[in-house]
């Protein structure tokens, strides 16, 4: 069993407090319910104690620390994970957020990024070069965890996943051993990561591959919820066979209010939210069969990439309640449109809201076992997410989310993109990983043998011989 860190000698914290060079925050500390916050309001776990790193010897030291302790440990980059696994209970969070730079080298179009960066810093310098890594749709979300899991977003099918951008790591190992990790140095790491999770070390710095995209062409289209059936029946035809360039996630959701006009305010909605990468004099071309479909309400335009990855931070500050369920998905059938009609016809709160990402184009071409992200032949990644600032709610989101998710799942292709779900055992995480899984099993088996970092959606190792 683990230590509790209320059960060290106040001087082995002490002195370890002494030799780490970033913040040490104790549960007496009077910044420590500040500290201990994650986006998602649901969570409220109390670490016994929060270390924030400043450099890679800062995390050698917390890990040697932990282990020398036999401290259970989290690891928290930007904090968006679903269910809390960036925190722990009486145990040691690694916080991240101190290690933070972006470095553009623009003659080869690569990234430096810190461990504890978030897109949105990615993307202000990124974007003066002209360039860009594919991400997700929020910009407050953590680099390094969004990374891991593999990275779905607006430029996945024309330029990939975020794992398949990922082009070098540094590591600290569960041993406190700092490597270096790409192609060629520790193959089997590299692979493990780019969609493994972080059961297999701490990534304080990440090397992407960017692309040249600076504006895109995007925004939402809506049509009344009582379209959904006809609307998705056209999108999963039309979304798989459109130039790379277009993507565009579509979801059930309510309006909660502005910037969106009055009169769709609290209303609930088929929406698509598109973003077109390719040539700006080719982008209304590209929106005439959108366009043709008859929107009730649309705005699409040019406008920075970053502002399409702002869009929705707004909407969705830290603090929020949140649950998640997820599912991948083949298709839209007949028989799940009509269960998207029924609960994004019945949606709880004005937050609450389901989304579709479709996995074609880039995405897609990357065969399942090139990575952990078995999956590359389904045809969405599906989530559902109950939303709320008011704990009140958590019931209505959680029940509205789990039954929503339970009538589609029988249309699901089994497994679940792992950063779209909550805690939800083992079971899940070999499912999302099909065959890979044993693989994954055996590589940490030879890096983590004693579960070290098992704060997460984790891969047990495998016996070794």
């Amino acid at each position: 069993m683990p230590v509790l860190v209320k059960d060290l000698s106040p001087s082995v914290v002490e002195k370890f407090s002494g030799e780490f060079k970033g913040e040490v925050t104790l549960p007496q500390n009077p910044n420590y319910d500040e500290v201990r916050k994650v986006y998602n309001g649901m969570i409220n776990k109390r670490p016994g104690v929060i270390v924030k790193c400043r450099n890679v010897d800062d995390v050698v030291k917390a890990v040697n620390f932990a282990r020398e302790n036999n401290l259970l440990v989290a690891v928290r980059g930007g904090g968006h994970n679903g269910g809390g696994l960036g925190l722990v209970d009486d145990g040691l969070v690694i916080d991240l957020s101190g290690i933070k730079f972006v470095h553009v080298n623009a003659t080869d179009k690569t990234v430096q990024v810190g461990g504890g960066n978030v897109w949105t810093e990615v993307d202000a310098v990124t974007h003066q070069y002209g360039l860009a890594v594919p991400a997700g749709i929020i910009s407050t979300t953590g680099v390094g965890g969004l990374t891991l899991g593999g990275g779905i977003g607006y430029l996945a099918r024309k330029h990939g996943l975020t794992i398949d951008n990922l082009l070098e790591a540094e590591m600290v190992l569960a041993n406190g051993e700092v490597v270096t990790v790409n192609a060629s140095q520790n193959p089997d790491l590299f692979w493990a990561i780019r969609g493994g999770g972080g059961n297999f070390g701490i990534v304080a710095s990440f090397k992407f591959q960017a692309h040249p995209v600076k504006n895109v062409f995007g925004g939402p289209t809506l049509w009344p919820i009582e379209k959904t059936e006809e609307i998705m029946e056209w999108y999963h035809n039309f979304i798989h066979n459109a130039p790379n360039e277009l993507n565009g996630f579509i979801a059930t959701l309510t309006i909660p209010g502005p910037p969106f006009p009055e009169e769709l305010h609290l209303k609930q909605f088929c929406g698509i939210i598109w973003c077109y990468s390719g040539d700006l004099e080719k982008a209304e071309e590209a929106f005439k069969p959108v366009l043709a479909m008859n929107p009730i309400f649309q705005h699409l335009g040019e406008m920075p990439y970053p502002a399409i990855q702002q869009m929705f931070d707004g909407m969705l500050p830290p603090g929020l309640q949140w649950y998640w369920r997820a599912d991948f998905y083949n298709d839209i059938n007949e028989q799940a449109r009509a269960k998207h009609l029924e609960f994004g016809s019945a949606i709880p709160t004005p937050l609450s809201q389901m989304h579709m990402y479709p996995l074609s184009g880039a995405a897609a071409r990357v065969a399942n076992d090139a990575t952990p992200w078995a999956y590359r032949d389904a045809k969405y990644a599906g989530v559902i997410v109950g939303v709320d600032p008011d704990p009140a709610n958590a019931d209505k989101i959680t029940d509205w989310c789990k039954n929503y998710w339970d009538a589609l799942h029988p249309f699901s292709a089994g497994g679940a993109y792992l950063n779209f779900i909550m805690n939800e055992g083992q079971d899940r995480i070999k499912a999302s990983y099909k065959g890979n899984y044993e693989r994954l099993t055996k590589i940490k088996g030879k890096y983590d043998p004693d579960n070290f970092f098992r704060v997460n959606q984790n891969i047990l190792p495998a016996e070794s011989n």
